[in-house]
């Protein structure tokens, strides 16, 4: 019995030992393939001094940037997404880039300027200055890469249903009504902003383009095909996720049920006022208490902060 027993064990070793051989191979060759077309940021020069993740629950600054060849450039883009293994939750928070706030060592400015001025690491001192709110990693996509990345979730594209002609400052013209946006097209109907909700619009195309992205990434690859998805999104994407990580939640999504992902908008509803800095420019003057107390909230599922 006691040579089964070891036998056993022994088989299981040696086949997780494999998998995980599998597992790196194919992931490595997936990001290795991808050298030869794109020339990646250099991930060795960005500081990121986020806080130890809590056992189950990944907070990440998603970051998308709109730098020009030579420029770090500002933020264009400011999420948090966070992934709860305990409680089988995905949760979405986007940052208005126009909020006011104090970034450390540099005053009062819009948040987006952040990233310009200190790269993710300040963007994540300052969210922890002005909501408390603690980060643990951080991914970056350019605009250069973001069609790549969602064709490589999305391959099929999703559905959309755009409710007049966009076509101002974007490049390109989508037409109104129902049709599938593949990654360019996409690309176009996340950074339109010249509609009758101006930022907020675009806001809320953007978190529609993720849960929809999430749904079909989900229903499209397997535990087979995630090392080489995960492979060739990491050319693409600048983050300090290490491969286990980025194995661990991707399995845990694609064999489990999250379900929708909950979004949240800060500032919230009748929670600002449309102001003008010193310097003319156009700014959201927030009432960061308020924020802070529902950022928190949303993010640890705890009752309302007082």
């Amino acid at each position: 019995m006691k040579k089964f027993v070891f036998g056993f064990i022994s088989l299981l070793m040696i086949g997780a030992t494999i998998g995980v051989f599998y597992f790196k191979n194919e992931y490595q060759k997936a990001y290795n393939a991808q050298l030869a077309h794109i020339d990646p940021i250099n991930e060795e020069d960005i500081e990121f001094k986020g806080a130890k993740p809590v056992k189950g629950i990944v907070n990440v600054l998603l970051l998308g940037s709109d730098a020009r060849p030579g420029d770090t450039g500002n933020s264009d883009t400011l999420m948090i997404g966070q992934y709860n293994n305990d409680q089988k939750k995905l949760k979405l928070v986007s940052v208005m880039r126009d909020t006011y706030v104090d970034i450390p060592g540099h005053g009062m400015s819009k948040i987006n300027a952040a990233y310009s001025l200190g790269g993710p690491d300040l963007v994540r001192q300052t969210l922890k200055k002005n909501f408390g709110i603690n980060l643990h990693y951080y991914a970056i996509v350019d605009f250069k890469s973001f069609s790549s990345v969602f064709d490589i979730l999305a391959p099929d594209g999703i559905e959309v249903d755009i409710p007049y002609e966009m076509s101002y400052g974007i490049g390109m013209t989508l037409p109104a009504g129902k049709q599938i946006l593949h990654g360019n097209d996409a690309l176009g109907y996340a950074r339109f902003r010249h509609d009758i909700n101006s930022d907020f619009g675009r806001v809320q195309r953007q978190q529609e383009i993720i849960s929809k992205v999430k749904d079909e990434a989900l229903s499209t690859h397997t535990i087979t095909n995630l090392p080489t998805i995960l492979g060739t999104l990491d050319a693409y994407v600048a983050t300090n996720l290490d491969m286990k990580t980025m194995l661990g939640i991707g399995t845990s999504l694609i064999t489990q049920d999250f379900g929708e992902i909950e979004t949240l908008r800060i500032p919230l509803e009748e929670s600002y006022e449309d102001e003008y800095n010193e310097y003319g420019q156009q700014i959201l003057a927030v009432d960061l208490a308020e924020n802070r107390r529902a950022l928190i909230q949303f993010l640890s599922n705890k009752p309302s902060i007082k």
